[in-house]
């Protein structure tokens, strides 16, 4: 028991001395502060949106239907970013989409990131004929093309934000099972838990207690690189036309309205896809970022 108490004492120290060192270690990784400064950029113009900008996301203006951006001739400064073929402001939308697409990513990764960690210390502990039926349930989810799966499923269910997410949650999760039965295989092995088990402690507060704190670094570094590919997923089922659906603003739904005018008025998709491509680069720089300083065999060379 001593030995267990004196195990946690030293994981607990380990992790806080890492998170207290965050912000020192990414002032001295100029990737990592990259991917953070764009990354707290998304999130400020997510929450901020409605007073960044005078326009409305859904405002029809059929006086100035397709405007250039403001620095090519024809634009105007009222509308730095242009507008659509409805005469909607751009960067409003711009703005006003990002809150969605976010949301979309968080909770999706959310609601894979419960599903695949429950199942996967489970599988990994436990062991056997458990271990068997996740694994092989796992495999009939991996061996299915995502975004067709998740096609058909919103045929099925019917499109909108909560079942996006869940669809692109239940779509996700194998990877996350994986990857924590992976990691409770080894923790398992440890002396501390062959004590625990020795003392009688129930293999729920075994996986409370010493499982799951020793599987959350991974599980962070995998889910935030997860909501990079969720906003991808979603910007893709969108674009589609089977994700969120007009009049929600989303960059998927701008890509989808854009597509049919990149000749003659290529701004409409192409800066949600700038908008996508620049956020998905900060969460997966900042992703490779939290890797690297979480990775244990790091922890004592930063």
């Amino acid at each position: 028991m001593e030995n267990d108490r004196k195990h946690d004492s030293e994981s607990i120290k380990i992790q806080h001395s890492v998170l207290y060192d965050l912000p020192r270690l990414i002032r001295r990784s100029s990737s990592g502060m990259l991917g953070f400064i764009i990354v707290a950029f998304v999130i400020f113009i997510a929450i901020f949106a409605d007073v960044l900008t005078p326009h409305k996301a859904d405002a029809l203006n059929l006086i100035a239907i397709a405007k250039p951006p403001a620095w090519i001739a024809g634009g105007s400064s009222a509308h730095l970013l242009g507008t659509d073929m409805l005469g909607r402001d751009m960067l409003a939308r711009i703005l006003v989409g990002s809150r969605i697409s976010l949301m979309v990513g968080v909770f999706s990764v959310v609601v894979a990131g419960f599903i695949g960690t429950v199942l996967g210390i489970l599988s990994g502990y436990y062991g056997g004929l458990l271990d068997a039926v996740i694994m092989r349930i796992s495999d009939s989810f991996h061996a299915i093309p995502q975004t067709l799966f998740a096609m058909v499923v919103l045929v099925v269910m019917g499109s909108g934000v909560f079942t996006l997410i869940f669809v692109i949650g239940i779509t996700t999760w194998v990877f996350y099972a994986r990857m924590i039965r992976s990691e409770v295989l080894r923790i398992k092995s440890e002396e501390y838990i062959k004590a625990a088990r020795t003392m009688g402690t129930s293999g729920f507060m075994i996986m409370v207690r010493h499982v799951l704190p020793n599987v959350t670094p991974s599980f962070i570094v995998v889910s935030t690189i997860s909501v990079a590919t969720s906003i991808l997923a979603e910007a893709t089922l969108s674009f589609l036309g089977l994700g969120i659906q007009p009049p929600m603003v989303t960059w998927g739904v701008m890509l989808s309205d854009g597509r049919n005018y990149l000749t003659t008025s290529w701004w409409i998709a192409t800066f949600p896809g700038i908008a996508i491509s620049l956020t998905v680069l900060g969460i997966m720089l900042l992703g490779n970022w939290l890797r690297d300083v979480l990775d244990p065999k790091n922890q004592g060379i930063q």
